[in-house]
């Protein structure tokens, strides 16, 4: 009898503890709920090298074959090049539609905004200077989850839960 009281005692201190631990946590994460539905996602992530002004396109999951590459008149938006924005602790938010499948051109994105046309895939297949750059890429749900994209981010980087809060992709 003895045994079960204090049992049950440490049972509830051990809950009460954990609720209170829970709340503590909480309250320093940031307020975001990543959505996983279709639509445009978030998608963070580090290279092994400065990339950020380096075209990229997605590849096959094996890096052999191009999948996709942009046009020349898709890298901006009224005059602005799509950079992928800086983020905290050398994070980068993508702009440009990026998955763990990614490669980079050697072409910059105002040297290939310049092009009238795309390179035929033969051209493109021998520009490609990284088919496995990623250090990192995490996918944090649609955008439109999000009220300050880069503000929330820089939170989550700051607070160490960039991972606990977006799906971790294997590069």
């Amino acid at each position: 009898m003895k045994w079960s009281l204090f049992l049950m005692t440490m049972l509830v201190v051990g809950c009460t503890t954990s609720k209170k631990a829970e709340k503590a946590d909480a309250s320093s994460i940031p307020d975001v709920v990543p959505v996983f539905e279709p639509g445009p996602h978030v998608m963070v992530y580090k290279t092994k090298t400065d990339l950020r002004e380096n075209v990229p396109i997605l590849l096959t999951a094996d890096g052999r074959d191009i999948v996709s590459y942009p046009h020349p008149s898709d890298l901006s938006v009224d005059g602005k090049l799509k950079l992928p924005t800086p983020l905290k602790n050398g994070y980068l938010l993508d702009n440009r539609g990026i998955n763990q499948y990614v490669g980079f051109l050697k072409l910059t994105y105002s040297e290939y905004a310049k092009l009238e046309e795309p390179p035929s895939l033969a051209e493109l297949n021998e520009m490609i200077i990284d088919r496995e750059p990623l250090t990192e890429i995490c996918d944090c749900g649609l955008r439109s989850a999000f009220t300050d994209i880069e503000n929330q981010l820089n939170q989550l980087i700051e607070k160490g839960q960039l991972e606990n809060t977006c799906e971790v992709l294997n590069p």
